[in-house]
């Protein structure tokens, strides 16, 4: 789920229950398209399934339009706009005939380039309402964006011919017939995956999330490393890892984390910018991480036309790297903060946590959810199928959980969410306080099995409502898609970047390497302004065929692509993910910001491995088994070096100064360019370091001696 999504409204009564249910019949029905899709079609679907969830933003989110706003429920102004937009969303498939337009599905795609007036007001309509959708859940930055592409294809024809983007112009029919009845506008890709994709998975996270194993990953992340000195950064980052499977948002997972972990990160000495920076890290790399990739995964995988186990395999070696980049800069500050004396000489004083092998044995089928996710898409599965198949699961793994905690099923929240201010890591103990057994228990009556069914209907139409976000941007993005392709921006844009890396020189791997660096500043500066699944949207149809172009394997650009996306919920001024972590600790965000970026380093610098050279889809997994393992190596090494001159400590060593992090630095930046020459020119360079290390580690020690 996207993170710069605004809060919903807390509604109550009637409105409260009609969007529970609509959310809910809309949930079972995106289940039913997995089994028993509907007949006329997946583009019939989509006007279906964007009828029914539009409205529901009109009734959940708040306009902020002064007087006709209200926090506590939808307006008069809400309800009218929800009914109007549902008959201009169904109105393609009424079957009815009004003049010329009208008549039915089947009619409405006959008119394709030739729409009736009708179709044009009804489209044009739609298009407002699409943009005031996205405006109430993101923000103004995404509709202003679409304007300016649409003002693009409306007033393309008045620019100098002679410039290279250029074009005839569209008028007003061709562009809503672009957005309305085509499939490159509402209707097209981006859509389709939220409708398709996402969506299930929004309903499997809060399915787990109302089973209880986020409250177990909790537990075991501080069970499991309650003992070590870089206990608390290890929890923190296992935490939001294991979080990330549940939440699906980086900014949201950084805060649920941080609810829990800032007192131990406190106690064992960390600042509370340095803290933030570490769990927005990790709450940004949990999107970034198989088996749930962030929602643009998707998007990747429909459109390089692969399956999503295989965008799963590009992403795990680059998973593989961030984490030790983190983990990296976690042992080296618990190192310095035990030289510094900061953390206390017992980590462990308080009541002790529930064993993590008892937490295992008790709690660990909460992971067999995700492990059949796993074995079912490489079994070749569906991942409609597979996450389905999970979230039935993960309901039946619920009522063990109950079972064995011996909680009333009835205080589930309404949002299905579990309350992590509350989360304590002795709540693995189950021993029943009545001295009987949990199944014994009278909390297990008729009355409140009931009662559980109802919080999983809950759980369910919770998840369809975290999703509506995302359908919103998702048919905002089917515009810019439609006004690319229809005008052919795309392609001039592409050759406009290429031509501007050709500029240094006409070497290709100068013009591909500055070709790329460009792309990168592009896609972070994109993404301060749009949320990630727009940015990849128009980083794809803009910058892929430009990397393309220059003959980058599809595979290493659209994850080049996909992975800046993303990145940009760490990158400053904006930063959501350091913003939120920062509110939980207490620091200023500029500094929790860049304390985030030295955490995150590895990650802006690994996705220029896959383009830099052949050699760099071998981090994809793609090739021989010996080149993935050798450039796998050198990565690692290229992280290691990086994380010792950010952190200014060598293990083995301890702390170095500045000339020996200067020369880490360059051995790593080398040892990222994946070349059999360049690699061992780093390692070369990172010996050096290590050198200068130990002389310099020398100097100080004779320097301290009287």
């Amino acid at each position: 789920m996207d993170d710069e999504e605004r809060p919903a409204r807390v509604l109550s009564g009637f409105p409260g229950r009609l969007v529970g249910v609509v959310a809910l019949g809309l949930a079972l029905l995106s289940v039913w398209q997995v089994f028993r899709p509907l007949a006329q079609g997946s583009q019939y679907y989509l006007v279906i399934f964007l009828a029914l969830a539009l409205p529901l933003v009109y009734l959940s989110y708040r306009s902020w339009w002064g007087p006709l706003d209200r926090a506590d429920g939808p307006s008069v102004l809400d309800g009218v706009l929800a009914a109007i937009t549902l008959v201009v969303c169904l109105y393609p498939v009424l079957p009815m005939r009004i003049g010329d337009a009208g008549g039915g599905y089947d009619a409405f795609l006959d008119r394709q380039g030739m729409l009736a007036p009708l179709d044009v007001v009804m489209g044009g309509l739609l298009l407002v309402l699409v943009l005031e959708a996205c405006r109430r859940t993101t923000g103004v930055i995404l509709p202003v964006v679409c304007l300016v592409f649409l003002g693009y294809g409306y007033y393309g024809g008045l620019l100098p011919q002679d410039w290279s983007i250029a074009h005839a112009g569209l008028d007003v029919d061709q562009i809503v017939d672009a957005l309305y009845n085509s499939g490159s506008g509402f209707y097209g890709t981006p859509l389709d995956v939220a409708a398709s994709y996402i969506v299930l998975f929004t309903l499997y996270g809060a399915v787990l999330e109302f089973s209880g194993a986020a409250r177990f990953f909790v537990d075991l992340s501080v069970s499991l490393f309650r003992r070590s000195h870089s206990a608390a950064g290890r929890t923190a980052v296992a935490s939001g890892f294991l979080l990330g499977t549940v939440s699906g948002s980086g900014t949201a997972t950084a805060v649920s984390t941080g609810a829990v972990t800032w007192p131990i990160l406190r106690k064992a000495g960390y600042r509370p910018e340095q803290a933030g920076g570490m769990l927005a890290a990790a709450g940004v790399g949990a999107i970034l991480s198989p088996p749930t990739l962030g929602v643009a995964a998707f998007i990747v995988a429909e459109y390089l036309d692969v399956s999503y186990v295989t965008v799963l395999g590009w992403a795990l070696i680059p998973t593989l790297l961030y984490y030790l980049g983190i983990l990296l800069s976690v042992e080296i500050d618990a190192r310095r903060i035990h030289a510094q004396r900061r953390a206390p000489a017992d980590l462990t004083d308080g009541p002790l946590p529930t064993p993590w092998w008892k937490l295992l044995g008790r709690f660990g089928y909460h992971f067999s959810s995700l492990i059949v996710i796993v074995v079912l898409l490489l079994a070749g599965v569906s991942a409609t199928r597979a996450v389905v198949y999970a979230t039935v699961l993960a309901l039946l793994l619920a009522i063990p959980d109950r079972l064995l905690r011996n909680t009333p099923v009835t205080e589930e929240p309404e949002s299905a969410s579990v309350d992590f201010t509350k989360t304590t890591a002795g709540q693995g103990d189950t021993t029943s306080t009545d001295g009987g057994s949990a199944v014994d228990s009278p909390r297990w009556s008729r009355k409140v099995v009931g009662g559980f069914v109802i919080g999983a209907l809950r759980s369910l139409s919770y998840g369809m409502r975290s999703a509506l976000p995302v359908v919103a941007v998702c048919a905002a993005a089917g515009v810019i898609t439609a006004m690319t392709t229809k005008t052919g921006l795309g392609a001039q844009l592409a050759a406009l970047l290429v031509k501007a890396g050709s500029v240094l020189s006409d070497d290709p791997a100068v013009v591909l390497a500055t070709t790329a660096v460009l792309a990168a500043i592009a896609l972070s500066l994109l993404g301060l302004a749009v949320p990630v699944t727009a940015s990849f949207v128009i980083g794809w149809v803009i910058i892929g065929p430009a990397l393309l172009d220059l003959h980058v394997a599809a595979p290493a650009a659209a994850m080049f692509v996909f992975y800046f996306s993303v990145l940009s919920e760490l990158t400053p001024p904006t930063a959501l993910a350091a913003v939120g972590a920062a509110a939980v600790t207490g620091a200023k965000a500029v500094p929790t910001m860049w304390h985030a970026l030295r955490y995150a380093l590895p990650a802006f610098l690994v996705p220029l491995m896959f383009v830099l050279t052949d050699s760099g889809r071998h981090l994809l997994g793609i090739g021989a088994l010996l080149d993935v393992l050798w450039v796998s190596a050198a990565a690692c090494a290229g992280v290691a070096a990086l994380a010792a001159a950010t952190g200014g400590w060598l293990f083995g060593i301890g702390a170095i100064g500045p000339i020996p992090r200067v020369i880490a630095a360059a051995a790593g930046l080398i040892l990222l360019y994946p070349n059999p020459v360049a690699t061992g020119i780093g390692l070369g360079v990172l010996i050096v370091a290590v050198l200068a290390g130990l002389v310099d580690r020398a100097n100080r020690t004779s320097t301290d001696t009287p």
